[in-house]
Order: C-alpha cells, then sequence, then structure tokens
C-alpha cells in the first residue's frame, strides 16, 4: 500500500510543484473515509530552504527519512536543468529504487533523477522546454516529449507543473484504485485523467534572424507562401542550387527537412489563427496550406494529440455571449 510519502526540497523548489504533491498526498480527507497518508517534507539541504518565489520552507526531517518512504516525490525547483545535487540525496534515491519505493518527479525535478542513473534505460519526461536538454544531458534515457507523464517500473516522470497532478493520480489509481483517485480528483475540481499529452502546449519557435544566404532567403519565401504547394526542386531552382545540395544545406541550418519544416510552420499559423480569430476550421485550413479541414484535423491529431475545435476551446476559451449564458442559467455553486 502506499501509505509513507516523503517530499524532498532543496534550495530553490517551486512552490506550486511543491504544492501538488503536498495537495494529493498530505491533506486528511479521512471525513470523506479516503487513506491519510503518512506524509513529511524531507530537508535535502540545510534548512530552512529557500522556495520559489520569495519564501522559506522549515521542516524537522533529514534524508534519513527516506529511508521508510514507500514514494518519494520530486518537485521542480530553479536551475534544476543544471545545478549539482548533494550525493547523499542521490544516494538515497537509488536505494529507495533498489527496494521498490516508488519516485515520482514533477517537471524539471527529472533532472534530479537523471543525476541519480535512475533514468538510465527507462522512459521519461520533463516540461516541454526541458526535454532535449535532458535527452542530451542523460543519453541512456529514452526521453518521450510529447506526453504528461511516464511510468516505468516504480519510476515516474511527469511535464510541466499541472502535469504533476496527472502523474500524481496516476499513482493513486494504481495503488489505492480509481474510486480514490476520482474522490481526490473531485475535491481538487480538477479531471481525475487527461487524454492527449502536451505537444499542444509546445511553442514552434521561428528564429528572429536569418542567415542572409540561399537558406535564409527559402525560409522567407517559404513563410510568405504557405498555402502554396511546392517542391524541392521548386525550391531548389529558386535558391540556385542543385536538389540534393539545397536538402543537404536546408538540413544542416534547420535540422529537418523542407517538407517538416512548412508543416511546423502550418501548424504554428493553424493554432495562431485559432487563438486569434473567429474563422472557421476550413477557412483556417486553407489560410495555412492545408487545403481543407480534414487534412487540418489529421495533422493536428498526429502532430498535436487533439483536434483544432478542442484546441481552441483550450487556448481561447469560450466566447462572451456563451459565458453570460452560462453563468445566467447555471444554478449557484454551494461550498
Amino acid at each position: 500500500m502506499l501509505n509513507n510519502v516523503a517530499l524532498v526540497l532543496t534550495h530553490g523548489v517551486n512552490a506550486f510543484e511543491l504544492g501538488v504533491v503536498a495537495e494529493v498526498f498530505g491533506m486528511d480527507r479521512s471525513e470523506q473515509g479516503l487513506p491519510v497518508h503518512d506524509f513529511a517534507m524531507v530537508a535535502a539541504e540545510q534548512p530552512p530552504l529557500r522556495a520559489h518565489p520569495g519564501f522559506t520552507v522549515d521542516t524537522p526531517h533529514g534524508l534519513e527519512r527516506l529511508v521508510e518512504a514507500d514514494l518519494i516525490a520530486i518537485p521542480a525547483g530553479q536551475g534544476y536543468s543544471s545545478r549539482e545535487f548533494p550525493e547523499p540525496l542521490l544516494d538515497a534515491l537509488r536505494a529507495a529504487v533498489d527496494r521498490g519505493a516508488w519516485v515520482l518527479s514533477v517537471c524539471s525535478g527529472a533532472f534530479l533523477l537523471g543525476a541519480a542513473g535512475l533514468l538510465d534505460g527507462r522512459r521519461c519526461t520533463t516540461h516541454w522546454r526541458y526535454t532535449g536538454l535532458l535527452a542530451r544531458r542523460y543519453p541512456r534515457a529514452a526521453v518521450e516529449p510529447d506526453v504528461l507523464y511516464v511510468q516505468d517500473g516504480s519510476v515516474v516522470t511527469s511535464a510541466g507543473t499541472a502535469a504533476g497532478i496527472d502523474a500524481c493520480l496516476h499513482l493513486v489509481r494504481l495503488e489505492l484504485g480509481s474510486k480514490v483517485a476520482n474522490a481526490i480528483a473531485r475535491r481538487m475540481v480538477v479531471p481525475p485523467h487527461r487524454e492527449g499529452g502536451q505537444a499542444q502546449y509546445i511553442e514552434y519557435a521561428v528564429p528572429a534572424q536569418r542567415a542572409q544566404d540561399a537558406i535564409g532567403g527559402s525560409l522567407r519565401w517559404m513563410e510568405e507562401h504557405l498555402e502554396e504547394e511546392v517542391t524541392v526542386g521548386e525550391l531548389a531552382e529558386r535558391a540556385h542550387l542543385s536538389p540534393r545540395t539545397f536538402a543537404r544545406r536546408f538540413r544542416q541550418e534547420t535540422g529537418t527537412t523542407p517538407y517538416q519544416w512548412m508543416l511546423a510552420q502550418r501548424l504554428l499559423r493553424a493554432r495562431n489563427l485559432l487563438e486569434d480569430t473567429d474563422l472557421t476550421v476550413e477557412s483556417i485550413a486553407a489560410r495555412a496550406g492545408f487545403g481543407d479541414a480534414a487534412v487540418l484535423r489529421h495533422h493536428f491529431v498526429k502532430r498535436l494529440g487533439t483536434s483544432p475545435h478542442a484546441y481552441r476551446r483550450t487556448f481561447r476559451g469560450p466566447c462572451r455571449t456563451e459565458t453570460a449564458g452560462a453563468g445566467a442559467s447555471a444554478p449557484a455553486a454551494r461550498s
């Protein structure tokens, strides 16, 4: 049973991720008939610990508390992607996994698990901004950039911030059952399980400056003509290069193929139009270069794990008239 839970704190720990774990495992909900965990915050460095933003946390518990924990949770923290961690903490995490305890990280807490060697040979994830860095720093880890959380053996890693809630509820569901997980989710006013992943939240950055060469000129032209169908041969001809040389130099500068680069830019334009305009999905598909709504939906689902309509609801929300209507007809909430 999942009874004894330890939340590890170091200097720079982030408030929200700390709070997520404490909310799921540290609250007494016995009046609802739910299990009460033996919960403790553990100082991995000299307390009081500086938390972000702008407060301190004190706790009487040190690393010795980890020896008996069924679950050790690692929240995110400032500089976790680049800082060094105390060796006694890394030893304690390795020992916990060796004896079969759960270890869970939220967001950049995955870097602490990587430093302990616990991601080697395992599937894992972190916030989308850090997945590339995590993969480079720990090349033996199998980083999955698009998911909300990953469980591999007794190690659970989650994506950024709110995905920590998903990972915690997943662990509760595994150990204590769906009834308990659903009850905690209702109390927190969150869905007990979210479909999809974090792909829809990833920003596709467009560099502000381009090289003043044939490839840079091609990128600018492609951005301005996303609605047009164009072949590598045609792009190469515009750049006064052979198709083979153009394709090679394009990959050197962008890290991908012309087709994949243009597809990413079309998706970016479609996302911007969904967020910022009232255009229909059909119109957006045409303006973004997908031709029709069916093709746009196909690429949205394949790349982002969601549909254009669902994406618009998530990132734009209901219009004012819908909100007003719902507010006028909905009954008042009761505490």
